[in-house]
């Protein structure tokens, strides 16, 4: 099988949103498009995930998640549209299987 460019994992990461509110997330997956690392995040007690999260990514000196903002309206949108292609594949790989 090939190797993926996507990197799911097992974590959760904690935001702090604009009211001060902190939400704990599930780490969906974490992804480059270009040479910018994004990641997908859903809050924990969503499990119909209707609400996904996506930041740019990068990791700090000490190996703690820096989590930033995606400012413009084209690089949200490459950034989403990889994150689907990446459901999409699962989906297909998890037909295959089943």
């Amino acid at each position: 099988m090939a190797q993926k460019d996507y990197d799911a994992t097992d974590l959760t990461i904690e935001l702090e949103l604009d009211d001060g509110r902190q939400l704990e997330c599930d780490v969906l997956v974490r992804y480059p498009v270009g040479d910018q690392q994004y990641i997908a995040l859903c809050p924990v007690d969503d499990e119909s995930m209707e609400e996904i999260y996506l930041y740019r990514f990068a990791e700090g000196a000490d190996g703690e998640p820096i989590l930033t903002l995606i400012e413009s309206d084209e690089e949200y949108e490459a950034a989403a549209d990889r994150f689907d292609e990446i459901l999409d594949e699962i989906d297909y790989e998890q037909a295959e299987e089943g």
